[in-house]
C-alpha cells in the first residue's frame, strides 16, 4: 500500500496541532489498529540536548498524539536513544531539554528501561545481528514519530533514518564504522525498519531543519504533518517536499532496491494537501555511489579516485570551534586529533560518516562539497 497522508499545520499552537493531527489520523483511520489495553511505544526523534522546534519531535504534537491514543484505552511509552550515553542521567537531560517532561502531566510514561537486547535477523540485507533498546519489547505496537531535517551523511533525516535511534547511543559510532559505505549504512537502517515493523509513521514537518542538519541547522517553516503505514513511502514524499531526488537519499535507494516503495513520487497515492518548499537549503552530500561499483583494476582505481574527489566531507569552521573535543570523542574511525585546541581530520582515516558534524554542539563542523564537485555541478 503506497498511501501517504498529509495535512497543513502552520504552527505548534495547541488548537492547530490538535485539529490537524485529529484530521490526519482519526479521519483516515490510521489509529484503528490500537485496541483497549495495548501498550503503544512512540519512537520519537530526541537527538540531543536541544530545543525541540527544529531538532526534535515537538512536545505539542506528541501530546496531541498521546491523547488520541489514551482515549482509545491504551497506554503510551515515549522513548529514544540519543547520541551519547544510554543511561538514566544522560537521557533524562535530553528529556528535559526537548520538553518531554511536560507530557508526564498527561500520564504518559517516558522510557526508563535502559537495558539492551540482541536481535537475530537472518533475512536482513546487512544487519543480521544487532543490539537494540529493550524498551521496545514492552510495546504491543510502535509508532515512529520523526522530524523532517537535512542530514550530513544520508541527505535527509525523516522516517526511515529515525529508526537508527533503536541502536543504543554509544553503539551508534560502532555501527557507522561497521557500515561505513553509505549504501550499506542505508541498507542497515532499512533492516532496522523491517525488524521493528512500525505500525504507523508520522512526520513532524511543521517546522523542519535546513542547512547544517540534523542538529546544527536552521529552523525552516514547512507547515505540514504527514503520516503513512509505510516509512519508505513517507520518506519519498518528504524528499519531494524539500526538493530532493530519490538518488540523493541512500535510504530511499535502499528501500526501492528492496521493493518497499515506488521509484518515484508518481507511484504514491497522496491523500490530503501538501506543498513543496522551493528554497529549502539541503546538504548536497553526493557520496558518488555510482563510482564505487565492482569491475576491473582500472575501473576500481578510477572509481576510488572519483569517489575521493567528488564526495562531500566534514570541514571545520575554526572560528566557531570551542575545543570541546566532542568530535574527537565520538569519531568512530579515530580520524580526529586535537592540535592547539582544535580538531584536525586525518582524511585517509575519515569514513565520511559525519558523526562529528552531527554532534558538534556549536555547528563548527559542516558538510562540505569539494571544489571539483561544485565545478562539475555547474
Amino acid at each position: 500500500m503506497n498511501k501517504v497522508y498529509s495535512v497543513k499545520c502552520s504552527d505548534y499552537s495547541a488548537e492547530k496541532v490538535n485539529t490537524a493531527l485529529a484530521s490526519l489520523l482519526e479521519e483516515n483511520g490510521l489509529l484503528d489498529f490500537i485496541k483497549e489495553g495495548m501498550t503503544i511505544g512512540i519512537k520519537a526523534n530526541l537527538v540531543s540536548f536541544m530545543k525541540p522546534e527544529a531538532a526534535a519531535t515537538h512536545p505539542q504534537v506528541l501530546k496531541a498524539l498521546c491523547r488520541l491514543i489514551t482515549t482509545r484505552g491504551a497506554k503510551v511509552i515515549i522513548g529514544d536513544s540519543p547520541g551519547g550515553l544510554y543511561t538514566p542521567a544522560f537521557v533524562n537531560r535530553v528529556y528535559a531539554a526537548t520538553g518531554m517532561r511536560e507530557l508526564e502531566e498527561d500520564g504518559v510514561s517516558l522510557n526508563g528501561n535502559y537495558s539492551q537486547n540482541t536481535a537475530d535477523f537472518p533475512e536482513a540485507a546487512v544487519a543480521k545481528t544487532f543490539q537494540y533498546t529493550a524498551w521496545l519489547d514492552e510495546c504491543d505496537a510502535v509508532i515512529n514519530f520523526c522530524k523532517l531535517k537535512s542530514h550530513g551523511m544520508m541527505g535527509m533525516s525523516a522516517a526511515v533514518k529515525n529508526t537508527f535511534g533503536i541502536i543504543p547511543g554509544t553503539m551508534k559510532p560502532e555501527y557507522h564504522f561497521r557500515y561505513s559505505n553509505p549504501e550499506d549504512f542505508a541498507r542497515m537502517i532499512v533492516d532496522l525498519n523491517l525488524y521493528l515493523k512500525p505500525a504507523l509513521t508520522i512526520c513532524d514537518a511543521v517546522v523542519g531543519m535546513e542547512g547544517n542538519g540534523p542538529t546544527a541547522g536552521t529552523p525552516k517553516d514547512i507547515g505540514l504533518l504527514l503520516a503513512s503505514p509505510s516509512p519508505y513511502c513517507l520518506d519519498l514524499l518528504c524528499a519531494h517536499i524539500i526538493g530532493l531526488d530519490t538518488k540523493d537519499i541512500p535510504t530511499i535507494g535502499a528501500s526501492i532496491e528492496r521493493g518497499l516503495c515506488p521509484d518515484s513520487i508518481q507511484g504514491l497515492e497522496i491523500c490530503g494537501e501538501y506543498h513543496t518548499v522551493e528554497d529549502f537549503k539541503n546538504i548536497e552530500v553526493h557520496n558518488s555511489l555510482l563510482f564505487k561499483g565492482k569491475g576491473g583494476v582500472l575501473h576500481t582505481v578510477m572509481g576510488n579516485t572519483l569517489h575521493s574527489l567528488l564526495s562531500s566531507r566534514p570541514v571545520l569552521k575554526a572560528a566557531d570551534c570551542v575545543g570541546c573535543k566532542e568530535c574527537y570523542r565520538i569519531c568512530p574511525a579515530k580520524a580526529i586529533v586535537m592540535k592547539n585546541g582544535k580538531p584536525q581530520i586525518n582524511r585517509k582515516k575519515c569514513i565520511r560518516c559525519f558523526c562529528c558534524q552531527e554532534f558538534c554542539p556549536k555547528g563548527a563542523l559542516k558538510a562540505h562539497r569539494t571544489p571539483i564537485a561544485r565545478l562539475l555541478n555547474k
